[in-house]
């Protein structure tokens, strides 16, 4: 079994991550309260040299694998789950030319990230075709609108996805910011996630180069092609984890400094309250089973991500089925722990200063986008029917 490896390059990145994060926490409430762009964030996450982290050492990246990686998208999360986020999608988009495009692009996009500190966002979206994409000679115009661009505004390379009139399938493609004709409608006004800045864009006469589309003419049909899917299925995983623990974390110290006991318990100390201890018991031991079935699936993840063009369909729906357990047990824990901590804490908690309901808020936003009950079917289908998973390219 691939083992992730301990060596000290990778924990000097951990150790950043930490300290980023630590840092990110500090002011937490009060961005979230704030809303509105993440360019203090981006910014930081520039300066900290994370960014080119799972592009391969062969481009001058730092070469982590996805095992390494999606622990410091869990340590970012922790602190603002709009952060992970956004962290999390700009790794899976920074190897999207890997998997969909031509060798040109993945070697084009790979070393222009690592030489010039790219952040990359996207609006995929392929629920939302309401963006049409049309050729004009050896180019091609894109006009429309498109949802969920999550970090665009500020990201130095976005992608998108737009449907060419009576195609089923949409062209992927790469543009940088200062690409004239693309409009931030600045309309990302949710309860939760409210630093991931995930507007609606509009388009008007967007000019799109034919190298700048992923793998066209003809998208590749091998099973690695899909595999990018999963990752960002568990790459979510990992965001839902770094939430529960950041709120675990900080009900933890709120309790410890804070909650006073209540009135019958007989103890002097919230700390001694035999059932606040129950509560804590049964947090941390969900917890822990959630990351380990997580870490167990990117292992498998990166086990997968190895095999590279040689990766069958059938191991891309074993790796899937496993990454949809994950995730769907991850969801389940998230929100039990983010809305129950308020039961350790007390009524005091509640206090808006305190902002312990960002954590249920990033976490119930997130996880609507992409409803559990349908990986839970996914897997019971697996179980009872042996009919893995139909992954598409863009999931």
């Amino acid at each position: 079994m691939v083992q992730i490896l301990e060596t000290k390059q990778s924990q000097n990145w951990k150790a950043i991550a930490s300290s980023l994060s630590k840092e990110l926490s500090e002011n937490a409430v009060a961005r979230d309260a704030e809303a509105g762009l993440p360019d203090y964030e981006v910014k930081r996450l520039r300066e900290s040299g994370l960014l080119p982290l799972v592009v391969p050492k062969e481009y001058g990246g730092i070469g982590a694998t996805w095992a390494e990686a999606l622990k410091i998208v869990q340590e970012l999360s922790k602190a603002d789950g709009s952060i992970g986020q956004l962290f999390g999608n700009h790794l899976n988009l920074t190897a999207l030319a890997h998997v969909s495009g031509t060798p040109e692009q993945k070697e084009r996009y790979y070393r222009e990230t690592v030489q010039h500190n790219l952040f990359w966002a996207n609006a995929i979206n392929t629920r939302d075709t309401r963006l049409k994409i049309t050729s004009e000679g050896e180019k091609f115009r894109v006009d429309g609108i498109k949802s969920f661009g999550t970090g665009v505004a500020v990201a130095d390379l976005r992608v998108f996805s737009a449907l060419p009139d009576g195609a089923e399938v949409p062209f992927i493609f790469v543009i940088p910011k200062d690409r004239l004709g693309v409009i931030s409608n600045q309309d990302w006004h949710n309860i939760g996630q409210r630093r991931t800045d995930s507007d609606t864009f509009s388009f008007h006469q967007v000019l799109v180069e034919k190298d700048e589309i992923l793998g066209f003419p003809n998208p590749p049909e091998y099973a690695f092609a899909t595999f990018l899917g999963i990752i960002a299925q568990l790459t979510k995983t990992y965001v839902y984890l770094g939430i529960a623990e950041g709120a675990f974390a900080a009900a933890q110290e709120y309790t410890k400094t804070t909650t006073k006991p209540w009135i019958t318990s007989g103890v002097d100390s919230a700390a001694k309250d035999p059932y606040i201890l129950y509560h804590y018991g049964e947090f941390r031991v969900e917890l822990e089973a959630a990351i380990a079935l997580a870490d167990r699936a990117a292992l498998q993840v990166q086990q997968a991500w190895e095999k590279d063009v040689d990766l069958t369909f059938a191991e891309r729906g074993e790796v899937a089925i496993a990454v949809f357990a994950a995730k769907a047990f991850a969801t389940k824990v998230g929100l039990d722990i983010t809305t129950r901590i308020f039961e350790v804490m007390g009524t005091r908690s509640t206090a808006s200063k305190y902002g312990f309901d960002r954590y249920w808020r990033d976490l119930r936003t997130f996880t609507l986008h992409d409803p559990v009950n349908y990986k839970l079917r996914d897997i019971g289908n697996w179980i009872l029917n042996q009919e893995l998973p139909v992954v598409t390219q863009y999931s």
